[in-house]
């Protein structure tokens, strides 16, 4: 006897799969969560999360996005932890435990100042210095090194100089002692001491003194909550003018550099002459400000006379 016809009604319902959420899609939410949480640029962030996540590169998330690839779900629920830290503005370098400087990636946390962007300008005029020295072998010091970025970008781009960074903070010091044993500069020498008698063993014989020190007045407030909430207090504030430890570099440098030298040190775009003063009171000459990417005051730069 044949079979009869189910009736419409007794057909099991049948459910359609679900399609995948799209890498693109993600990066959509994620740039719109951190755009409404005030990160400047959102878009960037959420690319550089992913590509945390997928580890990869930021233009293999792009590129994978414009294919219209799927992201797994481990993958977007990774994706969304990071870019709530992001959005509640914890560094993205804190996030992903580095922060590329120059040609380096150097590891960063807790403890430690992010390099920036800007300070490439204070490390390309004192590789510059570095390479226009007459000695075969130049003698550079950074005081204050915190990462090691300007260091270490020295000591690599810079092969036949010999570079000395102090760092006296324990908390930054981890960090510096792991960016110079993973970059591996043979040339270059860390010492946890203070800035202030660091190195009296190279007395008079330092071609470049370099330093990025804390520089922010003691009664302001840094703007981004990045930097107020998770830089380390000891490498921001400089003082009730942010110029103490400024003064302080203009008489070690005194000491460590050599007729000729050059000192070059990081400040606040309205400092910059107020630097000047406090390096000609102390007896530099030449004293000259530079301007960063953005044509705001950043270096100033003076000669040993």
């Amino acid at each position: 006897m044949p079979e009869t016809a189910p009736h419409p009604g007794d057909l099991p319902d049948v459910v359609a799969p679900e399609r995948p959420e799209t890498l693109a899609d993600a990066l959509r939410a994620a740039a719109a969560t951190l755009a409404r949480a005030g990160v400047a640029d959102a878009t960037v962030d959420a690319e550089l999360l992913a590509a945390h996540v997928r580890g990869g590169g930021r233009g293999e998330v792009q590129a994978a996005a414009l294919r219209g690839d799927a992201i797994s779900e481990p993958d977007a629920a990774s994706l969304a932890s990071l870019v709530e830290r992001r959005a509640a503005r914890e560094p993205l370098q804190h996030i992903t435990g580095r922060a590329p400087f120059r040609h380096l990636e150097l590891r960063v946390g807790p403890g430690v100042f992010v390099p920036r962007p800007e300070t490439e300008l204070l490390a390309q005029i004192a590789i510059d210095a570095l390479r226009a020295a007459a000695s075969p072998s130049p003698i550079a010091v950074d005081l204050g090194t915190g990462s090691g970025a300007i260091a270490l970008s020295l000591a690599t781009e810079v092969p036949h100089a010999r570079v000395h960074a102090a760092e006296n903070s324990v908390d930054a010091f981890v960090w510096t002692k792991e960016n110079f044993a993973e970059v591996g500069a043979e040339n270059a020498r860390l010492a946890f001491i203070d800035l202030a008698v660091a190195f009296p063993e190279l007395d008079g014989t330092v071609s470049v003194l370099v330093s990025n020190p804390p520089y922010v007045p003691d009664a302001a407030t840094p703007r981004d909550p990045e930097v107020r909430l998770f830089d380390p207090p000891a490498a921001l504030y400089g003082g009730e003018d942010g110029l103490d430890v400024v003064r302080t570099l203009a008489h070690v440098g005194l000491r460590l550099v050599h007729s000729g030298g050059l000192i070059a040190i990081e400040h606040g775009e309205l400092q910059g002459a107020g630097v000047r003063d406090a390096l000609a009171e102390a007896g530099w000459r030449s004293a000259a400000t530079h301007r960063d990417l953005t044509l705001r005051d950043r270096v100033t730069t003076a000669l040993r006379p």
